[in-house]
């Protein structure tokens, strides 16, 4: 993989960057969040890995910026500051997912391969509830023919969610499928990508496809009358 690594701590991005490289990927450092947002929208990546403490401009605004210009690299963040607000600030912002500094190597390549790994549902196969179509293979999505930019990790919830379709997916199967295994989430992480996947797929005066069995988990189904 092509990876980015922002880290204004040299002797970090050293480690990081010797880490991935031994794993077989391409690995690129700037120190700052100018240099970050150049190199990102200049060049193609599999996945950036992000400090939030940066000179210039910080984690929060960089992964801002890129959403703005369309820019869909799934961004991890590494911060020191795991409050919740701080993590809410960072996936409002359009992170993927976030790793709370020290961290452990394995835990970060366990996350850049959740972040990066393709879709699960059969090649080629186009999902569709009702007027929602989902495309695992170019990771579009529309709603009666328009299309909605999602995050990476919206686009996984909303993947995992068509392919049960009409069939309600517990909240932790939900999050062992899109953020794996190995990694443990809180519930609040899981409402935060709900609510702003909720407000891309069914805004204004849709009919609501997205369904919460309170206390158990979600489905994708039209509404019965």
């Amino acid at each position: 993989m092509r990876i980015l690594v922002v880290e204004d701590d040299r002797d970090v991005a050293d480690f990081v960057c010797r880490g991935l490289e031994e794993e077989g990927n391409s690995v690129q450092v700037v120190h700052d969040g100018g240099a970050a947002l150049q190199q990102a929208l200049a060049h193609t990546f599999d996945i950036i890995v992000l400090d939030v403490m940066l000179p210039f401009l910080d984690g929060f605004e960089v992964t801002r910026r890129l959403r703005s210009h369309r820019n869909q690299t799934p961004v991890l963040l590494l911060t020191a500051r795991d409050s919740p607000k701080d993590v809410v600030r960072g996936l409002d912002a359009g992170a993927d997912d976030y790793l709370a500094k020290p961290f452990s190597f394995d835990v970060l390549l366990a996350r850049i391969r959740a972040r990066t790994r393709g879709p699960s549902t059969e090649h080629g196969k186009r999902l569709q509830v009702a007027d929602l179509a989902l495309d695992p293979e170019s990771h579009e999505v529309w709603r009666a023919g328009v299309a909605i930019a999602l995050t990476r990790t919206e686009f996984a919830i909303l993947e995992c969610l068509m392919n049960a379709a009409g069939r309600v997916v517990t909240r932790q199967a939900l999050i062992d499928t899109v953020w794996g295994l190995d990694r443990d989430i809180e519930n609040n992480t899981l409402d935060v990508f709900m609510r702003f996947l909720r407000a891309k797929v069914d805004q204004g005066d849709r009919p609501r496809l997205i369904q919460t069995l309170r206390g158990v988990g979600y489905s994708v189904r039209e509404q019965q009358l």
